[in-house]
């Protein structure tokens, strides 16, 4: 297991991600309110705020400054830890409601359940569209991996997707580093299409 471990850490950081081991999800909370504080607010890119405008454009603009953390996939308890932290530092954390958040998301929080050490890929269920759209329109995504979900390459992997499948069909994500792409000039760039920085943080379990 502990290569495993070493193995996927390495991975990650090969493709851009960074890890973090954290003893607790309690750890891991205060990792997500820290990184949220450091960061400068979503800015959705529109201009005329200062002019009269409709109801649902000046809702936009109202949010423009707020950090939002979005927490889609916990359990209501964790939830509830997580938005009093959230609360104390003046952030917005929701459950749902991606689509309305159209100012932006700063951090989508995330729990995976599994992470492949081969190639520093993460595992996650995402047949919630709040979840597809967390860990997609976030500038940032906090993904917490279980040390022990982690398996040593894809199959190995191969059972567990194996029974996912078995309950119907599944859109299970697999995530590896943050958005990247290149244009004709082959120009590397991160964030276009999804998180700007990926986060994984190792969960002792």
């Amino acid at each position: 297991m502990s290569d495993h471990i070493e193995l996927f850490k390495e991975k990650a950081k090969l493709v851009s991600a960074q890890v973090t081991e954290v003893a607790s999800m309690d750890e891991a909370y205060r990792f997500v309110v820290e990184l949220c504080d450091k960061k400068e607010a979503c800015q959705l890119m529109m201009s005329g705020c200062g002019e009269a405008v409709s109801d649902p454009a000046q809702d936009m603009c109202d949010t423009k400054q707020r950090k939002v953390v979005a927490a889609p996939n916990l359990e209501q308890a964790d939830f509830d830890k997580l938005a009093e932290l959230c609360a104390a530092q003046d952030f917005d954390c929701i459950q749902s409601g991606m689509r309305k958040h159209l100012a932006g998301i700063d951090i989508g929080f995330t729990v995976c359940q599994g992470g492949i050490a081969e190639t520093g890929t993460l595992l996650l269920d995402s047949n919630d569209e709040e979840v597809r759209l967390a860990t997609m329109v976030a500038e940032h995504h906090v993904a917490v991996l279980p040390k022990s979900a982690i398996k040593g390459d894809s199959y190995d992997m191969e059972q567990a997707l194996t029974d996912r499948l078995g309950n119907g069909p599944s859109y299970t994500a697999m995530i590896t580093g943050p958005s990247r792409t290149a244009d004709i000039e082959r120009v590397l760039a991160l964030g276009v299409h999804g998180p700007l920085e990926l986060h994984i943080l190792l969960l002792e379990a």
